[in-house]
C-alpha cells in the first residue's frame, strides 16, 4: 500500500479527522447489538490520544438519505464511546456548521468530538464538494479508518481529501489493505475461496478475477442453482438466475482452461416452501423435486468441501452456503465455519453475512482475520481500486 499511514506524520496537538465506520446494528429497542465495528476504529482513536492529538470522530448510521432520522441519530455510538474508551465524549448534532466549529475551536489535546449521523446530508453521498471542504475546514489531518466505506465514493472519504494537506490510513484500514495483499498478491498456496450467497450477477466479477489467481473455488449458497441448470440439472423452485446461465457455463469453462478446481454442492436440503417451519429432507443435486426449494448444502457437500480444503494454505470466504438465518437450513454455513476456523490456512472472511455466521458460532477467535467491509471486500476481490483508499496521499508526497 503505497499510501500515508498514521504513523508517517505527526499528530502531537494537531486537529485529527477519523472517518469510521459506526454503522452498528441496533436490536428492537434501538440498543447496539454488537459494538465490534467501533471497537475496530478503538486502536486509532487511542493512538491519537497517545500521541496527544485532538480527535473528531465521523460516521454514517443506516440510510437515512438526507433527512435527520433520531432513530439514526449517532448520540448511541457516543455513549457506547465513553465506556470504551473511558473518557467523556462531546456529541455534537450536527457535523457542519457554527455549532460544531465552536465545539472544535473548543477542543484541548486528548479530547474527543463526535459529530451527528454525515448521512442526514445528502451532500455527504453525493460527495458535494462544499460540503467536503466544510468537513475538511474543521482539521489539520484526515485519517480514513472506514474500509466498509471505502469502495463508495463520499464527501468524508474522497472529497474531503481534496482541501486537506494530510490524509492518511488508519489502523483498521492498514490491516484490511495487508491481509488481503498477503491472500491475493503473494499467498502461500494453494488458495482456495469459498462464495455463496444469492446471486451470481452480484459476483461475477469476483469469479473471474478469482479465477485468475486462486487454486480452488467452492460454490455454495443460492448461486449454486444457477450453476446447476446451466449444468442441465432440474432445480425445481430454487433460485435461479435465468438470464446468467450461458454466464455460469462460461463461469465453469473458464475455470477447467484456468486448471482452477471448481467444486459445486452434491447434496442438498430442500424444503416445500421457504419457511423455518417447513418440511424439509435430504436429497443429492440430480433427485430435487420440482416443486422444492433448496435452502442449504447437504453433509455429502459439507465432506467434499472439508476435504477440498484440507492442504489449502489460503482461505478467503465471502457468503453463507444457505439461508442460515432460519435454524433448519444453518448446518451447512456452520459446518463450513467450523472446517474454516479449524484449519492451518490463513482464513480471511468478509462480507455477505459470512461474518455474522463466524460470530454466531463463537469462532471468531480463530480466524486470521475478519474484514469490516462487505461490498469493499467484495470490489478488493474483483480485483478493483477503492475510492476511499485511492484519494489518500502517496508516500513520498
Amino acid at each position: 500500500m503505497n499510501k500515508l499511514t498514521i504513523k508517517d506524520v505527526n499528530i502531537k496537538g494537531k486537529r485529527i479527522f477519523i472517518s469510521g465506520d459506526f454503522n452498528v446494528p441496533l436490536d428492537k429497542e434501538n440498543h447496539i447489538a454488537d459494538d465490534s465495528r467501533i471497537r475496530a476504529v478503538l486502536p486509532t482513536i487511542n493512538y491519537c490520544l497517545d500521541e496527544g492529538a485532538k480527535v473528531i470522530l465521523a460516521s454514517h448510521m443506516g440510510r437515512p438519505k438526507g433527512e435527520y432520522k433520531p432513530e439514526l441519530s449517532l448520540g448511541i455510538v457516543g455513549r457506547r464511546l465513553e465506556r470504551l474508551l473511558h473518557k467523556k465524549i462531546a456529541f455534537v448534532n450536527d457535523c457542519i456548521g457554527d455549532r460544531v466549529k465552536q465545539a472544535v475551536d473548543a477542543m484541548r489535546c486528548g479530547d474527543v468530538v463526535l459529530l451527528e449521523n454525515l448521512r442526514f446530508h445528502k451532500e455527504e453521498t453525493e460527495n458535494d464538494d462544499n460540503f467536503s471542504k466544510q468537513l475538511a475546514g474543521l482539521a489539520d489531518i484526515y485519517v480514513n479508518d472506514a474500509f466498509a466505506t471505502a469502495h463508495r465514493c463520499h464527501a468524508s472519504n474522497v472529497g474531503i481529501t481534496k482541501h486537506i494537506h494530510y490524509s492518511v490510513a488508519g489502523f483498521l484500514m492498514i490491516n484490511e489493505i495487508k491481509y488481503f495483499e498477503r491472500a491475493m498478491e503473494s499467498p502461500v498456496r494453494p488458495l482456495a475461496a469459498i462464495l455463496g450467497g444469492a446471486k451470481v450477477s452480484s459476483k461475477i466479477g469476483v469469479i473471474e478475477n478469482l479465477l485468475t489467481r486462486v487454486d480452488k473455488v467452492i460454490i455454495g449458497g443460492g448461486m449454486t442453482f444457477t450453476f446447476l441448470k446451466a449444468l442441465g440439472y432440474e432445480v425445481g423452485k430454487s433460485l435461479v438466475e435465468d438470464d446468467m446461465l450461458e454466464t455460469a457455463s462460461r463461469i465453469i469453462t473458464l475455470a477447467k482452461e484456468n486448471k482452477v478446481k471448481f467444486y459445486l454442492p452434491v447434496d442438498c436440503v430442500v424444503a416445500d416452501k421457504f419457511d423455518a417451519r417447513a418440511e424439509t429432507k435430504k436429497v443429492p443435486i440430480q433427485e430435487i423435486p420440482k416443486e422444492w426449494i433448496a435452502l442449504d448444502i447437504g453433509p455429502a457437500s459439507i465432506t467434499l468441501f472439508a476435504q477440498a480444503l484440507e492442504n489449502a494454505k489460503t482461505i478467503i470466504w465471502n457468503g453463507p452456503m444457505g439461508v442460515f438465518e432460519m435454524d433448519a437450513f444453518s448446518r451447512g454455513t456452520m459446518a463450513m465455519v467450523n472446517i474454516v476456523s479449524s484449519s492451518y490456512a490463513l482464513t480471511i472472511v468478509g462480507g455477505g453475512d459470512t461474518d455474522v455466521a463466524v460470530h454466531r458460532a463463537g469462532e471468531s477467535y480463530k480466524i486470521s482475520y475478519i474484514s469490516t467491509g462487505g461490498g469493499a471486500f467484495l470490489q478488493l476481490l474483483e480485483g478493483k481500486a477503492l475510492p476511499g483508499l485511492t484519494a489518500l496521499t502517496d508516500k513520498g508526497k
